[in-house]
Order: C-alpha cells, then sequence, then structure tokens
C-alpha cells in the first residue's frame, strides 16, 4: 500500500509540474513531455501489478524478473521523478517568502535527475549486455610442458533470472565461449537468486558451451537457496539436489568439496572445488582439505572458489595450489573500470574484488559475473568472460 500512495502522488505532482514548466511556453515540448511520462508509467504500473498480484513460489522465474525490473524503474523514473517536484516546490517557496523567483532549486533539480535517468537507464539497456571478454596469461613456476598454452575459460555469477526475456543474449556468450576453443570451462556458481525454479530451461542454452576437457562448476552460496524467503531446511536440502541435476544437465560436472584429475594425454591436472553458502559477513566456506585429501600425482592444482575472500583465508601461504578462480563480487555492479584505473565499493567487502592477484608464485582469478543480482543496472562495471592462458614462469 505505501509504495502505491509513493507511486500515485509522484504521478499527480510530476504531471502538475510539467503542466506549470511547459504548458505555456511550448506546446510541443508539453504534449512531448506527457506522452514520454504517460508510457514510462504505464510500464511502472504494469510491473507493480504484476508483482502485487503474484500468488506463486518466490522463486518463479517471471516474478523475479518483474521485481527486479520494478525495483529498477523505481530508482530510474521515480526516485528522478521525486526530486524534480521537491526541486520545483522548493522554488515556489522561496519565491512566495522573497518574492524572486529562484531558478536555481528547479534547475539542480532537473539537472540531477536527468544524470540518474540517463545512467541508470543506460545501464540497464546497455552496460548489463556489455560483455567483456578479459584475457589473463597466468605464468606459473615449474609448469609442466605440457600445460603450456592451455586455456580455461571462466565464468560465473549468472544469476539467471535476468536473462529471462533475454535469451538469445545468453546463447550469445555461449556461441563466443566456443569460438575461444578452450582446453577447460568452469563455472563459480551463483546460477540463481533465490530457489531452483529460476533455472527455467535455460539448462539447454548452457549446454552450448564445450571445452575439449570438459565443463565444470562449483555451488555458490545462492545456488544454495539462501535467500529463498520461505524455504525449509528439508526444503533446503532439495533445492541443493535439484540444482545439482540442473547444473549436469547445462553440460557441468559439479564439484562440491571434491576433486577431478584431468588427464591432458601427457599432463594432469587436480581440479578442485568447494563449495559456499550462507550470507554476507557469515559466508561458509567449503572444506578445502577434505576436497583435495586424495589428490595425487597432478602437476597442477586449479581451484575453484565462488568467494575470494577464501583464498587469503584458506589457499595462499597455506597450500601448493598454484592457480584459484572466483567470483562473487559482481564489482557491486557498480564503479569505474578503465585500462589505467579501476575502482568499486566492493573492494571495501571483498579487497581482491577484480582481476589476477599474486602472492609468491600462487595465483587468483576474480571474475565480475555475466549477470545481475536485485537490481537490473551494470554501471561502469562490464559483465565479464575470463579467458586464462598458462604459460611456464
Amino acid at each position: 500500500m505505501g509504495l502505491f500512495i509513493v507511486l500515485a502522488v509522484t504521478e499527480l505532482l510530476t504531471l502538475a509540474v510539467i503542466r506549470q514548466y511547459l504548458y505555456e511556453r511550448s506546446w510541443l515540448s508539453y504534449y512531448f513531455a506527457i506522452t514520454i511520462h504517460v508510457a514510462l508509467s504505464i510500464w511502472i504500473w504494469i510491473l507493480w501489478f504484476k508483482t502485487v498480484s503474484f500468488r506463486g513460489m518466490p522463486d518463479d522465474p517471471a516474478y523475479e524478473w518483474s521485481v527486479m525490473n520494478l525495483r529498477g524503474m523505481l530508482m530510474t523514473v521515480v526516485v528522478p521523478r521525486i526530486l524534480i517536484i521537491a526541486g520545483h516546490y522548493t522554488g515556489k517557496r522561496i519565491f512566495r517568502a522573497s518574492g524572486t523567483r529562484p531558478s536555481k532549486p528547479s534547475i539542480i533539480a532537473i539537472v540531477l535527475a536527468s544524470i540518474i535517468f540517463v545512467v541508470l537507464s543506460s545501464g540497464a539497456l546497455i552496460g548489463r549486455f556489455n560483455f567483456r571478454t578479459e584475457s589473463h596469461v597466468i605464468r606459473i613456476k615449474g609448469l609442466d610442458p605440457g600445460l603450456e598454452g592451455f586455456r580455461i575459460v571462466h565464468i560465473s555469477d549468472l544469476h539467471l533470472p535476468c536473462f529471462y526475456h533475454h535469451h538469445e543474449r545468453l546463447a550469445e556468450v555461449m556461441q563466443a565461449i566456443n569460438e575461444l576453443e578452450p582446453d577447460l570451462i568452469v563455472n563459480t556458481g551463483d546460477f540463481i537468486n533465490l530457489g531452483w525454479r529460476e533455472f527455467d530451461s535455460f539448462d539447454t542454452i548452457l549446454s552450448k558451451a564445450k571445452a575439449r576437457y570438459g565443463q565444470y562448476a562449483v555451488m555458490g552460496n545462492h545456488d544454495f537457496g539462501t535467500y529463498h524467503p520461505t524455504y525449509t531446511d528439508a526444503e533446503r536440502e532439495n533445492n541443493v539436489r535439484l540444482m545439482k541435476s540442473f547444473i549436469e544437465a547445462s553440460g557441468y560436472k559439479v564439484l562440491n568439496d571434491e576433486f577431478e584429475m584431468l588427464n591432458t594425454g601427457s599432463s594432469s591436472i587436480a581440479l578442485i572445488g568447494v563449495t559456499t553458502s550462507g550470507s554476507f559477513p557469515d559466508i561458509v566456506h567449503g572444506d578445502l582439505e577434505k576436497a583435495s585429501e586424495k589428490i595425487y600425482g597432478e602437476d597442477l592444482k586449479i581451484l575453484l572458489a565462488h568467494d575470494p575472500n577464501q583464498w587469503d583465508r584458506d589457499v595462499a601461504g597455506k597450500t601448493d595450489i598454484s592457480l584459484t578462480l572466483s567470483g562473487h563480487t559482481h564489482g557491486m555492479q557498480v564503479g569505474i573500470y578503465t585500462k589505467l584505473f579501476k575502482w568499486s565499493p566492493a573492494k571495501y567487502f571483498y579487497p581482491r574484488w577484480d582481476g589476477v592477484h599474486e602472492l609468491n608464485g600462487q595465483y587468483l582469478v576474480v571474475n565480475r559475473g555475466l549477470g545481475v543480482l536485485g537490481i537490473p543496472f551494470r554501471i561502469w562495471i562490464p559483465p565479464e568472460i575470463t579467458v586464462i592462458t598458462l604459460m611456464p614462469g
């Protein structure tokens, strides 16, 4: 009810502001502004009605998509409207008090509202689909000659409901991965947001990506049903079983606190996968010792760990794992990302939030994710396909 009141009040006041600004100044501008206003309002009210009238499970992908896009419209359209309304009526109040017509409050509000609208709408329409291929050469001391040039494609954090009406976008990513001709494809988790229903029919799309030596995945904290509002403990356990089957149907071998030996001819790789569950700040890392205790005879150890913070806690300086691959951070979907400078508020929660990190010959590579979570934006933090080429150090 509270949201309904906010939407209704901003609708009426925005119409009043448009009329007062434009009706007597420019007939064409007035009707153009009204048309844009009505078009945006219709979409907001459709999303609101879909959300409040929904009676299914919270992890229905159609519902998840509607909720996410409603949040996006509230931030992109309703917040700027509130700023314009506040600026307009603040200006009128100053005018009544001083007798001089001030323009600054209105102009400042319009400028801020315009910036918010342009930045967020571009982040939704362009930024979140601006898939980048980031290539890294990892030089490992003593690398077996048979692994020189070994190519790994790493993806993470698909959050599949954000592709609910964009299946073709995800299919394009899978095609791009195939064109990279990977030796190995790895996915470091968070396929979903809440529960298994969100997987929908995406397994048919994900299964199109193939690598010479197979595809492997670990489950992220969202994959465990951590955030589902109605799950019992038994339902969460069932969610894990169903998620494992869906991920396997997508062409992946799931590594839940276990390892797999990959034979590449003359060389072998111990590929270790650990689970990640819980929610920030109480993230629960899988048992790395259990996952790797029976490994022997390998030429290289690679770890898949959803949370990059686990690298400092359990891996670097404590194991002989040469390469760890993680995701989880999304770069918080907002920041600055250029060749010369990278920053995101994610750094205050995950110091190693993106890219390559090295400590005494051990490497961590963090992927920014492919999907979006919570809000349908990526603002200057592009989604990522990571390509890692192994070379001797």
